[in-house]
């Protein structure tokens, strides 16, 4: 009957050894009241006199689900996207919050639909990189009393109707069409001016001309042509005609 007590006890001190692995953290409680926040390694945790809660220090990936926004510019799409974050204070992220895990989701959502509700499509679509660095300083301000540092946010998929893609599509259609048009133009512009320099080159020789008319020729002549075109000087004609 002596070993009954012996073993409650060897049980009860077995029972009490927790094992705190090294990226998590203990935050004891006794009677009540907060006591320590213990770990790595084996720490005892009294039952009925002493409470435990084990929290994470790794990095936490959360997945936020899309939201329903329209933009400044009543555009209306689906964005979600991606927080990473780590518990930096223990202790707070046990007293100051009652799920850190599920209170940070919650303020993801609501900060996503705030910020990008007042953006229009544009600057959502090309400032990728702003906006998520203001997404990042709100949520780690809100969540800093919780012991909660958020180290980066990222806006994953954008969602667009099916009209607005089409749109999309037609305005880059038109800006390629403007850009040829622009460099066609420009061509026609340095193609005209090197022209004028060569007819300024040219004026100041006729034998040149001449030559040029013959090199000309010989171009034509080269390629498998049925009909060669030899122009004819005005002053040529008009000497025939004064004899008429």
């Amino acid at each position: 009957m002596s070993l009954i007590p012996l073993l409650i006890v060897g049980f009860l001190i077995l029972s009490s050894i927790k094992i705190v692995n090294e990226y998590d953290r203990l935050v004891i409680f006794v009677l009540g009241r907060i006591w320590k926040v213990g770990g790595p390694g084996p720490l005892i945790v009294i039952p009925g006199i002493m409470t435990a809660q084990k929290i994470s220090l790794r990095t936490m990936v959360l997945d936020v689900p899309p939201q329903d926004i329209i933009t400044r510019d009543n555009i209306s799409i689906k964005v979600n996207a991606v927080v990473y974050f780590r518990v930096m204070d223990p202790q707070k992220a046990v007293i100051s919050v009652e799920n850190y895990v599920y209170a940070t989701s919650q303020l993801a959502q609501t900060t996503l639909r705030s910020v990008l509700g007042k953006m229009e499509m544009d600057d959502l679509l090309t400032n990728r990189e702003k906006i998520n660095a203001e997404l990042q300083q709100i949520l780690d301000s809100h969540t800093e009393p919780w012991g909660v540092k958020i180290s980066n946010v990222e806006v994953k998929n954008v969602d667009l109707p099916q009209e607005m893609l089409r749109a999309i599509a037609k305005q880059a259609e038109a800006e390629r069409d403007r850009r040829a048009k622009i460099i066609h133009a420009e061509g026609e512009l340095q193609a005209s001016e090197k022209l004028g320099q060569a007819a300024a080159v040219l004026s100041q020789n006729p034998a040149s001309i001449q030559l040029r008319y013959l090199q000309t020729l010989a171009e034509i002549s080269t390629g498998k042509n049925s009909t060669t075109i030899f122009p004819i000087p005005i002053d040529v004609i008009s000497m025939f005609l004064k004899k008429n």
